[in-house]
């Protein structure tokens, strides 16, 4: 059984930093990618980051090029995503989540490939 449990998540102002863990279990990851997306308040689930789990190749979104930074540990089976310079705009739940890369080739920024997700951890900016 996959599981994926993040952490990390808090309040900060405008201009500060967070860093969010995500702890993979329940099998091998190679062939993998891994993902963070995040959500507001009435809005859709959006795509933040992705990496693949063997060779490491990333993709982000626009709205957080330059200020987010994601990685992978495979010996500790975690992902991770470094906030810089958080936006009140960056309030959200962020989940972790993960795919196979062959399902998830073209469409890796949508919610639809990805099969397995965490909890989701609470992410406020204040102005």
């Amino acid at each position: 059984q996959v599981q994926l449990v993040e952490s990390g998540g808090g309040s900060v102002q405008a201009g500060g930093s967070l860093r969010l863990s995500c702890e993979v279990s329940g099998r091998t990851f190679s062939g993998y990618r891994m993902g963070w997306f995040r959500q507001a308040p009435g809005k859709e689930r959006e795509f933040v980051a992705t990496i693949t789990w063997s060779a490491g190749t990333t993709y982000y979104a626009d709205s957080v090029k330059g200020r987010f930074t994601i990685s992978r540990d495979n010996a500790k089976n975690a992902v991770y995503l470094q906030m810089n310079n958080l936006k009140p705009d960056d309030t959200a739940v962020y989940y972790c989540a993960c795919t196979e890369i062959r399902r998830s080739f073209r469409d890796y920024a949508s919610v639809r490939p990805y099969d397995y997700w965490g909890q989701g951890t609470q992410v406020t900016v204040s102005s």
